[in-house]
């Protein structure tokens, strides 16, 4: 005897239970349910007698505490977790005459990543309902894209693992709204997110054979051979590879952009005398840095943001000496 709280996710399709779930459903003296309860048609093609009741949590805790006290009940509970139920059940069992046994089986459980179910549902009903996010287009969330991004390298700089989770959150919350946009499309440029799913977890099952399939590799510098090696071929089946800077993002931060041309040059072995002579002036210069931070294997651009950070920190204690100074001119 006693009362069972069978709970159920919705991010699991109806109808996927536990075996032990199933067990204990066929095994009751009684199962209960709401009308509405997802589970329901499939519990009964199944062959499990459901009683169907509809009442308000406090009368429906205690026609459940009562029957749990006759023989063994089972409540199908609603997906969102029926925690006024539980809680009103819990206060009766606690101040019941005779003993109720109350156990919560969980019939399904949430697989990793299931919250990203949600974070799609949310995004589908934003674009229905919220005025400013029906009318964005991939061209005017691209500046928040590259913002969110920011401000993320800035959580990972900073060493700030709280804001790293949020910031993370900001750039997922971009990538599915662009695919949500694009899901809106009726001719051929149409995609899904589970377009943009498939195609990463494609791309990364083929451009890692080490992992996924025979390949043997030495080190990290062989996995990076390999992926250049595949890479070159995916680019080929596409047609031929017209430049070696095909696939460069020409809007990315300057220095960035200058270290990858110079690195896409050396790698195609181009001449010397191809990246002298680029004129005069602030930007030359900065060129030839970036060309010589790629030489030494460094990343022009952290160079440069880590500098700029200093200096940042430089400027606010100096701010700082400054109000204290003026605060005790004014005392």
């Amino acid at each position: 005897m006693g009362l069972i709280m069978l709970a159920t996710t919705h991010r699991v399709a109806a109808g996927l239970l536990s075996w032990r779930a199933w067990e204990t459903l066929r095994s009751a003296d009684r199962v209960l349910a709401r009308g509405d309860q997802p589970q329901l048609p499939y519990l009964r093609e199944a062959g499990v007698a459901v009683e169907v009741v509809d009442r308000e949590a406090p009368e429906l805790a205690a026609e459940l505490v009562a029957a749990a006290a006759a023989g063994t009940v089972v409540w199908v509970a609603d997906p969102d977790g029926d925690e006024p139920l539980m809680r009103r059940v819990g206060e009766l069992v606690v101040h019941a005459a005779d003993p109720v046994e109350v156990e919560v089986l969980h019939g399904s459980y949430d697989l990793p990543g299931a919250r990203l179910l949600d974070l799609v549902s949310v995004m589908d009903r934003l674009r229905r309902e919220c005025p400013w996010d029906r009318k964005q287009t991939h061209a005017t969330l691209v500046p928040y894209l590259l913002e969110e991004a920011y401000e993320l390298a800035d959580a990972v700089e900073d060493g700030d693992h709280a804001a790293l989770r949020e910031e993370l959150g900001d750039v997922l919350m971009q990538v599915v709204f662009h695919a949500r946009v694009a899901e809106e499309r009726t001719d051929e440029t149409r995609f899904t997110v589970d377009d943009v799913a498939a195609g990463i977890v494609e791309k990364l099952v083929r451009r890692h054979p080490h992992v996924f399939g025979d390949v043997s590799v030495a080190d990290a510098d062989e996995v990076n051979a390999n992926w250049e090696r595949i890479k070159a071929a995916e680019r080929a089946a596409k047609g031929g590879e017209r430049s070696i800077l095909d696939g460069v993002a020409m809007g990315q931060p300057a220095l960035s952009l200058a270290a990858q041309l110079y690195r896409r040059a050396l790698r195609a072995e181009a001449p010397e005398e191809l990246h002298a002579d680029l004129g005069e002036g602030v930007g030359a210069e900065l060129f030839a840095a970036a060309r010589r931070a790629q030489r030494d294997g460094v990343d022009p651009e952290a160079a440069l943001r880590t500098v700029a950070r200093r200096y940042a920190d430089r400027i606010r204690a100096w701010e700082s000496r400054e109000r204290d100074r003026r605060a005790d001119g004014e005392d």
